[in-house]
């Protein structure tokens, strides 16, 4: 697959998605043809999305193979795209190679200097760092991402890919994906290994992929502090608060708004809350050595880090309680965000008031546990947390947990839990619950309609 001709036809299935969408952008943005199709968009849905990768030289095209003809170089999908889909059928008829969206981003990765960003919590969020970094000390980076950049977002682009003005090769940084285990298929020039949680699946999975990707790094691997990743520490920078730490953070100052530190001397200060932002940037920091940016350089580009996509972005203020959206989904996420939300609180007699809309029945069979115990961590005696039904996008699956069962968990333990089979009807009831000084959380993954919904409680609250 010739990713890099600038004449190379590639078709993306699926093109609304996330990964999707940003390699669809990455290869217009290279002079590349790209069309792309969708069946959300067919059912006129996403039109935000559509209108964004149209603007950026997407052609957008119906879900019914007819567009294709053996001109086209590849069609592109991930794993959710079923061979029944007619573009599927019609690239079998005319013999066009189908190719999995991560052989496309290997085939990037293989021609740039890249930094890839993996680990079960923080991957948008540091390849956002990585990325802004260096695009602040003039490197003309490229990005692949799943979380969209705010700065991107706020020049009126996705936010999930930027392909650059000047010649390659040239920086790449991506976040590389342990979930679906394609991390193993990416051999960059650096490598980031944030964290290892219990998340898609079990840790010693993960950890045997992580053994693989720290193989495939050409140069150096960057590795946080957690005790999981105590296998790949020997001959790799790590980054954290520990004293053994390469790249440590001293004079630590979490706040409402921002947290300080400094790193040999260098003072920080990054516009985003709580302790695992100063990890994060730590990463960043640590990463961007190795590409030879000097310390203090660094200073100024993370002071205007403008953040991720649904990464604790405040939705709104009204009467004075806050909303916030957030990605948080997983064990680690949901105890990380509802830290930054205590300490937007400090000094305040607040309560956090939560609603968490868990993903997949799969998902949420696999880490009933260990979301139960997240959120009796998380919760004070006097925050509320609510959950609707658990999120199902349709198909086959065995339907054999509720949300309720982890309502009912939480209960046990002490901490107030309320389960609302309709996310609709949660909208008014926590509005109604708020008062001054509250601070509500919507955390939840892969419902694109989730930041609509923190926007309507925020409408309600009288």
């Amino acid at each position: 697959m010739n990713a890099n001709a600038s004449q190379t036809w590639l078709h993306f299935v699926g093109v609304g998605g996330s990964g999707m969408s940003a390699l669809a952008q990455f290869h217009a943005g290279r002079g590349g043809r790209a069309t792309g199709s969708d069946r959300a968009f067919d059912l006129g849905e996403n039109l935000e999305i559509r209108e964004a990768l149209e603007a950026a030289g997407v052609a957008i095209v119906p879900q019914d193979g007819k567009e294709l003809t053996d001109d086209c170089s590849a069609v592109v999908l991930s794993t959710a795209v079923e061979d029944s889909i007619a573009d599927v059928a019609r690239a079998k008829e005319l013999a066009i190679p189908l190719k999995h969206r991560s052989e496309l981003l290997a085939v990037y990765v293989a021609q740039h200097q890249t930094i890839a960003v993996t680990g079960t919590s923080g991957k948008s969020t540091v390849t956002a760092m990585v990325w802004s970094i260096l695009r602040g000390c003039e490197k003309d980076p490229r990005l692949l991402t799943g979380g969209p950049a705010a700065a991107l977002q706020a020049e009126g682009l996705l936010g999930n890919a930027w392909s650059g003005s000047g010649p390659d090769p040239a920086f790449l940084v991506i976040e590389a994906d342990e979930s679906d285990g394609t991390v193993v298929n990416y051999h960059p020039w650096a490598g980031v290994v944030l964290n290892l949680g219990r998340d898609h699946k079990e840790p010693a999975e993960i950890a045997e992929m992580f053994t693989t990707f720290r193989l495939n790094c050409a140069g150096p691997l960057i590795v946080g502090e957690d005790r999981n990743l105590d296998f790949l520490r020997p001959g790799s920078v790590t980054f954290g608060f520990g004293e053994q730490a390469d790249v440590r953070a001293t004079g630590l100052k979490l706040g409402a708004r921002q947290v300080e530190f400094a790193v040999d001397g260098v003072d920080f200060v990054v516009p985003q809350p709580g302790r695992y932002t100063v990890l994060n940037a730590l990463a960043a920091i640590a990463v961007c050595r190795q590409a030879e940016v000097a310390l203090g350089d660094m200073v100024e580009p993370l002071s205007a880090f403008a953040g991720v996509a649904r990464r604790f972005v405040s939705v709104g203020v009204k009467n004075g309680v806050e909303v916030i959206d957030d990605f948080a989904h997983n064990p680690d996420k949901i105890v990380a965000a509802m830290g930054a939300a205590r300490d937007r609180l400090v000094g305040t007699t607040g309560r956090v008031l939560a609603f968490f809309q868990p993903h997949g029945f799969g998902p949420t069979r696999f880490l009933r546990d260990d979301l139960v115990t997240a959120f009796t961590q998380a919760l004070r005696q006097q925050d509320i947390l609510w959950m609707p039904e658990i999120y199902y996008k349709g198909g086959t699956v065995t339907r054999d947990i509720s949300s309720a069962d982890l309502v009912q968990g939480i209960g046990v333990a002490g901490k107030e839990a309320r389960f609302v089979v309709e996310r609709e009807s949660i909208a008014g009831l926590m509005a109604a619950e708020a008062r001054s000084g509250d601070l509500i959380m919507v955390m939840g993954a892969r419902d694109p309609s989730l930041t609509r919904f923190a926007r309507d409680i925020l409408q309600k609250i009288s």
